[in-house]
């Protein structure tokens, strides 16, 4: 199968990566919620080449993640902003991010993450949506479970 076929799984897996499974999409999406929303931002951030993230930029407003704004009209430029379904992400990266540094040890300081309600340090954690406790290992995907 061919990348561009991976949205044609009947997998919810395969579909969310077919639209944010890249690792420049991902590091967008990340740019968005520190607050970037203008190109020389994300292309600072991300080291990006102009033509990939151009690309990916188009592909999120496609797919409805981001939305474009023009901020000048000589020449044109455009700020972009994550919409609500981007903004539903947000768990996404928190997870992952927690992942990779208690699975990778990285990055070097760690990032806290801060819930600014309470002004406490986090660990992000899924809950069952109908009884609260914690999915951890204890969850099945397609019908077997997890060991």
């Amino acid at each position: 199968m061919r990348w561009s076929e991976v949205d044609e799984v009947a997998c919810p897996i395969a579909q969310g990566l077919s639209v944010i499974g890249d690792a420049w999409t991902l590091l967008i999406i990340r740019d968005c919620f520190k607050g970037y929303s203008r190109f020389e931002d994300f292309q600072s951030q991300t080291k990006a080449s102009r033509a990939t993230l151009s690309a990916r930029l188009s592909r999120l407003v496609d797919d409805g993640i981001l939305e474009k704004r023009p901020y000048q009209e000589h020449p044109p430029r455009h700020e972009y902003f994550l919409t609500e379904r981007g903004k539903s992400l947000l768990p996404v990266l928190m997870t992952l991010s927690d992942w990779a540094q208690t699975q990778l040890g990285a990055p070097s300081p760690p990032q806290p993450r801060v819930h600014t309600s309470c002004g406490h340090t986090f660990k992000p954690v899924v809950h069952c949506s109908e009884c609260g406790e914690p999915v951890e290992n204890n969850v099945t995907f397609g019908g077997r479970r997890q060991s």
